[in-house]
């Protein structure tokens, strides 16, 4: 019984199956061409698109790397510059310092906020709850 890929790495002078190689000329032609292989293969055979399309997002070549995500790689990395890297590292802390101060205070605006509509809430029902009482007097006198 044969496999179609080995269990070990493969050697480069061993010829490649042909998934591998259809893999790799994809992999040469770029995003588009995995797309494309893609949409043909649910045109042809819906199965075959729905297991490359599984394929191609466990395989991680349908991942978006945008340099946001590359910057905040960059992030936590030394420069090499001692003072620098404490300089960047006080700041940081700093920010996220505010940050913890900031959602503070919101979470302190919204509970003040709770409680006057609470606190109104109760008023207007004490006033409704007197004003039958009230009507009711003035029909008896």
């Amino acid at each position: 019984m044969t496999t179609l890929a080995s269990s070990g790495p493969a050697s480069p002078s061993a010829p490649m199956g042909w998934l591998a190689r259809a893999e790799h000329w994809l992999d040469s032609k770029g995003k588009a061409a995995w797309i494309a292989a893609m949409v043909l293969a649910f045109i042809l055979v819906w199965p075959l698109g729905l297991a490359l399309l599984a394929y191609m997002i466990w395989s991680g070549k349908m991942t978006c790397k945008n340099k946001r995500m590359a910057r905040n790689l960059h992030v936590s990395r030394s420069t090499g510059n001692s003072a620098f890297d404490s300089y960047k590292a006080d700041t940081l802390r700093r920010l996220e310092e505010e940050q913890e101060n900031f959602e503070a205070f919101l979470q302190r605006l919204r509970d003040a906020r709770d409680k006057a509509e609470f606190d109104q809430f109760m008023e207007d029902r004490a006033k409704a709850a007197a004003a039958p009482h009230a009507e009711d007097e003035t029909e008896k006198a």
